[in-house]
Formats: C-alpha cells, sequence, structure tokens
C-alpha cells in the first residue's frame, strides 16, 4: 500500500533518551516586521536580538526573536513550532500570517527526536540511507490546517556533516513504508544550542 502524501513539517515525538514529548516549549518573538508567515512544524532560527518592549506580559529581552530557517546545508535550527499564543485579532488562524507581531512556541531541545516526510523527488530514501543526514526542502504550507510544508529532502540525503538533519530510522507507524512520502525519525543535526558560535 502506498504511502500518504501528508507534508506537516517537524513533529517532535520522543526525546534521544527514549523520554516521550512532554509537550515542552519555550516563547519566541515573531515582529511584524518580518514579512513571512510561520506554521506548526516550521524550524526556525534566533536572529540574535529580541523583543525590545513589553508585549504580551513579557519584558523587553525575554523573547528571543526567530526567523523561518533557512532550507540549505550549513544553515542552523534552533527549534520547530508547535504552536502560536492566542491572538485576539486571529483567533480564525492556526498559523502566523506575514507581517504580523505573536509569540510562536518553540520545541527547543537539541535532544527531541522529530517525524517529517521526505519529499522523494529524484528518489526515494531506502533503508540503507538510515544514518545519513539530509537537508529540509519547503514546500507549501496550508492556511486551513496551519501545518508546515517542510519535507525531508530525499536528493540531498549523504555523509556530509553540515546537513541539517540526522536521518534515525523510518518511523515505527501503521502503514509507513520505505518509499515515496516514507515518514522517517530524525534529529536537527545542525543545531544553534550545540557547540556553535554567538550568533
Amino acid at each position: 500500500m502506498a504511502n500518504v502524501d501528508a507534508k506537516k513539517g517537524l513533529i517532535p515525538i520522543r526525546h534521544k533518551n527514549g523520554e516521550n514529548y512532554n509537550g515542552a516549549v519555550n516563547p519566541y518573538y515573531i515582529p511584524s516586521t518580518y514579512a513571512t508567515a510561520l506554521y506548526i512544524g516550521d524550524p526556525v532560527i534566533v536572529t540574535g536580538t529580541s523583543n525590545t518592549a513589553v508585549y504580551k506580559g513579557f519584558e523587553p529581552g525575554t523573547l528571543p526573536e526567530i526567523n523561518k530557517t533557512t532550507a540549505a546545508g550549513g544553515a542552523y535550527t534552533s527549534g520547530v513550532i508547535v504552536g502560536f499564543m492566542a491572538d485576539p485579532d486571529n483567533l480564525d488562524k492556526s498559523y502566523n500570517p506575514a507581517s504580523t507581531e505573536r509569540i510562536a512556541m518553540v520545541a527547543d531541545d537539541p535532544d527531541l527526536v522529530f517525524e517529517i516526510q521526505e519529499d522523494s523527488v529524484g528518489a526515494a530514501l531506502a533503508a540503507t540511507d538510515v544514518g545519513l543526514n539530509a537537508d529540509y526542502i519547503f514546500g507549501t504550507a496550508s492556511t486551513v490546517t496551519g501545518k508546515s510544508g517542510v519535507e525531508l529532502d530525499s536528493s540531498t540525503a549523504a555523509t556530509t556533516n553540515t546537513l541539517q538533519m540526522k536521518i534515525l530510522r523510518l518511523s515505527c507507524r501503521t502503514s509507513n513504508v520505505v518509499g515515496d512520502n516514507a515518514v522517517w525519525e530524525v534529529m536537527i543535526n545542525l543545531h544553534t544550542q550545540r557547540y556553535t558560535t554567538g550568533i
């Protein structure tokens, strides 16, 4: 049976040590000057600044600012958006529209394991690709579900240490098999909280 094509970005499922993901997140700031929409499942990176005024009760400096991570080898990630703080002006939106000030809830533990669908462009990953690294590729997100369009770029799978994700294994779930649109367990390989210079 073929895998369902249902990209959802990165979904935290557990910690590297086997413990279940308990929903732990930290708040991050999206400024109104950022002209890119953000979705649940998007990988993001801190920009090197933070809120400079009180926002939603958070004092200046308490909300690191984020942008969407670049999908390219060598580009780091600080975490993955799992939700947004309720906004009375956007209660009907499960994503954050471009140029909209908001607080994102980000799963930023560098030891988290995520599920992600591969794009299978060129060729699908094989069982022998477990242990390789790969980059993200950004597809079209959904403004209806609020889910990200990020997938694992199967054409980038290689031993290169500057690729963005580490492929751990095929996700053990019903109707998920090696082949087109398979869902894999990965970890963020280039994480800003691991052995990097300041941003």
